[in-house]
């Protein structure tokens, strides 16, 4: 079956991925989890667009930054890296507009100049790129190389962009769980802190004497004292060996 006779229809297990994406949506993903389900996803690509040398997945980082988290193979990894180094090529403008691209021919291709030179020599000729997009924004992209000119075609565009879409929930969700991990420890930190100055607050309305309001004076002028916060000098305090802060 040649490129332009494929349909997104025939996805190959595109069915169950569909039920497994819309099962996810509510649920709080971890990155291993999801890294997991983009190597199956990169696989199936591989699988339905025989013409590709290559599927990988771009992430982009908290920071604005770009990884490959996912990549079929070592061409994959070359052409991206190129990518990030010069921030030109056909998926660093799918990221920056959430559209895709396709190149028919790196050598009469007139964007992206500098990368498809720089990718010449290593017989990569065509590609196609498909944002993953939600509400939230451009989350990454998933792209196909191939070492032959004029490999894909508007149906593999198709194709690529329902893979993208299925990637683009799960990678959402991951987000949306390390959001939660944060807010989760930073929870648990600050009911330790409270834990520690109500300890701390014991130990000194005992061994001093103090009422409650006094023995929290006592605690901030401690930690004013030493430049620490009222919680570390707590942990001081109630520590397995007590000291006078």
């Amino acid at each position: 079956m040649s490129s332009e006779q494929a349909s997104p229809g025939e996805l190959p297990l595109d069915g169950e991925l569909a039920a497994v994406a819309a099962r996810m949506s509510g649920l709080l993903l971890s990155r291993e989890s999801v890294d997991s389900v983009l190597e199956l996803i990169v696989s199936l690509a591989s699988a339905t667009i025989t013409a590709a040398d290559g599927v990988g997945v771009t992430l982009v980082d908290a920071d604005g930054g770009f990884v490959t988290s996912t990549a079929s193979a070592p061409l994959v990894r070359e052409a991206d890296a190129l990518q990030y180094e010069l921030d030109d090529g056909p998926c660093m403008t799918a990221l920056a507009g959430c559209s895709p691209q396709r190149i028919d021919d790196v050598a009469t291709e007139r964007r992206w100049r500098r990368w498809c030179a720089a990718v010449a020599g290593s017989g990569l000729r065509s590609a196609v790129t498909a944002p993953m997009v939600t509400e939230d924004g451009c989350h990454g992209a998933i792209k196909i190389y191939a070492t032959t000119p004029g490999a894909f075609g508007p149906a593999d565009e198709r194709a690529l962009a329902t893979f993208a879409e299925r990637a683009a929930v799960l990678v959402a969700n991951a987000r949306a769980y390390e959001r939660a991990s944060r807010f989760s420890d930073q929870f648990k930190l600050t009911l330790r802190d409270r834990d520690l100055i109500t300890l701390a607050k014991g130990f000194l309305m005992g061994r001093d004497g103090l009422g409650e309001d006094a023995a929290f004076d006592r605690l901030l002028s401690l930690a004013r004292g030493h430049g620490t916060s009222p919680a570390e000098t707590a942990a001081r305090l109630v520590g397995p060996e007590p000291r006078e802060g």
